[in-house]
């Protein structure tokens, strides 16, 4: 009795018509994850001080209010900072401005609480 012969399906590669096609496929994906480093976060932002009100300016909690807890040297100055909200995180010194004198002591974005009404005895 003879023996099959044994069929192999076609390599997955075999579908490839341009090997160049490919080296651009992978050079536009890696043109998309460029990534700019701020070379001034180094250098941090003078001034911050645990306890100093600030505004967060990037990432997650942008725009938010907080207050300095500590501050974290390091290559790039960051410090802990508490929002608003009660979170906790630790953001680069470049990322955070020092709160307007009108903010200091009012509500988050500005708006400001009602006085109480007296009442009468």
């Amino acid at each position: 009795m003879r023996r099959r012969k044994v069929v192999y399906p076609p390599a997955k590669t075999a579908t490839r018509s341009d090997p160049a096609a490919g080296v651009d496929a992978r050079a536009a994906a890696a043109a998309s994850r460029i990534v700019s480093i701020n070379l001034n976060a180094m250098t941090g932002r003078p001034g911050i001080k645990p306890g100093l009100r600030v505004q967060i300016a990037t990432g997650l909690y942008a725009g938010e209010y907080a207050v300095v807890e500590s501050v974290v040297g390091g290559v790039i100055p960051a410090a802990v900072v508490r929002t608003e909200a009660g979170r906790t995180r630790r953001v680069r010194t470049v990322d955070l401005t020092p709160a307007a004198a009108s903010a200091q002591g009012g509500s988050p974005q500005g708006v400001e609480k009602a006085a109480p009404e007296p009442t009468e005895p």
